[in-house]
């Protein structure tokens, strides 16, 4: 299952069962303020979908270092980590919101409101679309 964290939202990805293609999900809403962070709807889906690892997004810098964003979603990595029981892998998705709204727009001419209703799905389809092309070419 691949996660693309935000501070209001976490887009969610699946994999077909082979591990070749990322499917969009859902986008589940999480408010930090009530420390309410979608970990119940997460349980559903990841009994549904039968997971059995979590690739979380990781917003590096473009320098390559670790702030804020990066640090919060590690936290949350940590948090479904010890909740889940499942391992969890980063995937770097720096640029890759910025590559799904492009795609939104230039292939899908996708109004600006429409647009927030999907990019981080797609990212999180991204993020685990990369893992998957990247851990697959080892072979």
């Amino acid at each position: 299952m691949g996660l693309d964290v935000g501070s209001k939202t976490v887009g969610i990805a699946v994999s077909d069962p082979f591990g070749w293609t990322a499917q969009g999900v859902e986008i589940i809403r999480i408010d930090e303020a009530n420390e309410e962070f979608g970990f119940d709807r997460l349980g559903e889906l990841v009994k549904e979908y039968k997971v059995t690892k979590f690739v979380v997004g990781l917003p590096k810098n473009m320098n390559n270092t670790i702030g804020p964003r990066a640090e919060a979603s590690m936290a949350y990595a940590e948090q479904i980590k010890e909740l889940f029981g499942l391992p969890v892998e980063f995937q770097d998705e720096r640029l890759t919101t910025v590559q799904a709204e492009r795609m939104l727009v230039e292939q899908a001419d996708v109004s600006r409101s429409k647009r927030k209703k999907v990019i981080d799905k797609l990212a999180a389809v991204m993020i685990l679309q990369n893992y998957l092309d990247r851990t697959s070419s080892k072979f």
